[in-house]
């Protein structure tokens, strides 16, 4: 087999560090799993035997790898890590959450964690963006990842192009309507889009679709990127 190399985005594979990220790997989609990394420390943990039986059910390579894991991860205490195939996915015709610019790995992979929770199963990225592959993402989404569609777009036009019929809902701080409200006179399917941590979305995203704003106090300019994600996506869920 040939040497892991350190994680870059021109790669064709990545890693799920962790033992949770990684059995979700190989129970949701072991065809994309090419080998299993496990550390001798943790060898006889029950998660780390699960994993074993599921390689060795779906014929994936068994490794125990230290050092590979410690790089991977930069911590000691990772027990294990799943190597797998990156797969873009065709996102469906269900509502879909939007992130436009993302660039934190850990915003990114809570909100993937979080859509997952509320039934989101459609995520489209807008680059430039945070690597939705980066194992830092993936071991934030707690595997979640590996149980959504995640698309990634050159800009915005690309992905309406190919969506042209999903009401869009921007959430923007002068944003035209508060929330209940927009909940209240939904349409379906419908694009939930959120902006980047820093700048939110531009301003000519008022114009695509219904703005919506979530509602707090003055003590506070903003919420953080993945909190108001996860708001809006329970508000809109149903």
């Amino acid at each position: 087999m040939p040497a892991l190399e350190a994680y870059r985005r021109d790669l064709d594979y990545s890693y799920a560090p962790g033992v949770f990220p990684s059995l979700e790997a190989l129970v949701k989609h072991p065809e994309m799993v090419r080998r299993v990394l496990i550390s001798s420390k943790g060898s006889e943990s029950d998660g780390v035997q699960k994993m074993i039986s599921l390689a060795q059910k779906h014929h994936i390579r068994v490794e125990t790898a230290d050092k590979a894991l410690s790089r991977i991860s930069g911590k000691e205490n990772c027990f294990a890590a799943a190597v797998f195939e990156k797969q873009p996915a065709v996102l469906s015709s269900a509502n879909h959450i939007v992130l436009h610019h993302i660039s934190d790995a850990g915003n990114l992979g809570t909100i993937l964690r979080a859509a997952l929770g509320f039934g989101f199963h459609d995520i489209a990225i807008i680059r430039p963006a945070t690597d939705v592959y980066d194992p830092k993402v993936v071991r934030a989404s707690m595997g979640a990842l590996f149980s959504l569609r995640v698309r990634e777009y050159d800009d915005f036009d690309a992905y309406r192009k190919e969506f042209p019929d999903h009401a869009a809902y921007p959430f923007m701080l002068d944003g035209s309507m508060l929330m209940d409200e927009a909940v209240a006179d939904k349409k379906s399917p419908c694009a939930l889009i959120f902006g980047n941590e820093g700048a939110g979305l531009p301003a000519e995203f008022s114009q695509l679709g219904q703005p919506v704003r979530i509602p707090h106090s003055n003590d506070i300019d903003s919420l953080n990127l993945s909190v108001a994600a996860a708001i809006g996506m329970y508000a809109f869920r149903k």
